[in-house]
């Protein structure tokens, strides 16, 4: 097993040449919003089928525009990639998995997705070609729609992880992150030494592409993106479990996770009846956000009058929003457990919560993904990340953690601002 590093573990049971010029760089963490010519502007393209000359080769993607599409937001762009005989239809549409990957049912419109066709139904790249051919995608896209330069990504399963693994890194400065589902080097890595933020998963019996290769790939931006080497436990055969790793150290803005299941070439597992690496991907991508361009306040200086006598209006403070949490023991092993909790609003919305239980005797929690932990003698509490903190009404986030010693069923309060 390859050198890849220490920071969080979650253990659940049962090749192109030059960037294409005009493209913007993505941020380096949470960016500034780079909008597009196509902002302000009625699109000319819509939802469906396109072509598109590249290469000298007609080429042709599908498109999906959130519903009440908007000229003046910017939106994030994200590339799902299919496998090797797949097709476009197969991600825009959905069957084998959900449609874009999961993705689109979880974005709320709030993207840009893209399902490009490869050549013999697959992504050889052979001279970088396909990494043109997204380049080029891009550059007719953002002539037309009002896209964030900052919020691109791309992910895919097999080939389409592949393929997605050649933009990292031949396009790290133009890609935001990528997700990469049970895939090999087979799209080429023309590049491949600058940071991106990086998701990758991989099934520990698989038939098609080893694991081993896959290592392999995640070790370089392991090393890329300045993370701490280290080697990642992942679940026995027979197991019906899955880990989690993200690695400590990464440079800013660039985190690396590594997800492995017990089984085989698989783009959709399952854990328990339901699929969780559709959740899993939106929670990194949708970590990277944009914050709005600031502006110089008005240099003016208003006139100078006496203060109103009169007491302003007195107003109560917005409502108090309430949350519930609960908890599942997703795995555990001798000496240690994996635990998750869901944290779900309640019929109002809430801006932040926190999560305390007691810790049982011989408990210590060691890591925690997807908030911040504080122990207080026996008492651990979580409090949110600042990207996972705003719920809507009935709205539900997940943080997860690894514990020494045996499982129990805490009490959880939680608690909003």
């Amino acid at each position: 097993m390859g050198l890849a590093a220490a920071a969080t573990l979650v253990v659940t049971g049962a090749g192109a040449g030059a960037a294409v010029t005009g493209l913007t760089p993505a941020a380096a963490n949470v960016g500034v919003v780079a909008s597009t010519a196509g902002c302000g502007t009625a699109p000319s393209l819509t939802n469906g089928t396109h072509s598109i000359s590249s290469g000298g080769q007609n080429r042709s993607f599908i498109l999906r525009l959130p519903d009440n599409y908007d000229q003046n937001q910017p939106y994030r762009l994200i590339f799902g990639f299919h496998w090797l005989n797949g097709n476009a239809t197969d991600v825009a549409n959905g069957g084998w998995v959900e449609p874009y990957y999961g993705l689109h049912s979880r974005a709320n419109n709030s993207a840009i997705f893209v399902a490009p066709q490869g050549l013999d139904n697959g992504w050889a790249n052979p001279g970088g070609r396909d990494v043109t051919f997204v380049d080029d995608m891009i550059s007719q896209l953002e002539a037309d729609l009002c896209v964030d330069t900052t919020q691109r990504f791309a992910l895919g399963f097999s080939y389409g992880g592949g393929m997605s693994f050649a933009l990292a890194c031949a396009r790290p400065d133009e890609f935001r992150a990528v997700a990469i589902y049970s895939a090999g080097l087979i799209s080429g890595c023309s590049g491949g030494n600058s940071p991106i933020a990086y998701l990758q998963v991989h099934g520990t019996t698989d038939s098609v592409l080893p694991i081993s290769g896959a290592r392999t790939m995640r070790d370089r931006f392991v090393q890329n993106n300045g993370c701490t080497p280290a080697n990642p436990p992942e679940p026995s055969v027979g197991s019906g479990s899955r880990t989690s790793f993200e690695y400590s150290g990464c440079s800013a803005g660039h985190p690396v996770a590594w997800h492995v299941f017990d089984g085989d070439h698989d783009a959709a597992p399952s854990h328990g009846g339901t699929q969780w690496l559709p959740g899993v991907t939106w929670d990194f991508f949708s970590q990277f956000e944009s914050s709005p361009p600031t502006s110089a306040p008005p240099t003016t200086t208003p006139p100078t009058t006496d203060p109103p006598t009169t007491a302003p209006p007195t107003t109560d403070p917005p409502p108090t929003g309430d949350c519930a949490a609960t908890y599942e023991t997703v795995n555990s092993w001798p000496g240690g457990y994996q635990g998750e909790v869901t944290v779900q609003a309640g019929t109002a919305g809430i801006s932040g919560w926190t999560v305390s239980w007691p810790l049982a005797s011989g408990q210590s929690i060691s890591q925690v993904w997807g908030g911040v932990l504080n122990v207080d003698g026996t008492t651990a509490t979580v409090v949110n990340e600042s990207w996972n903190g705003s719920l809507a009404a009935n709205g539900q986030t997940t943080f997860g953690f690894l514990a020494d010693g045996s499982p129990s069923t805490p009490t959880l309060t939680c608690t909003s601002p």
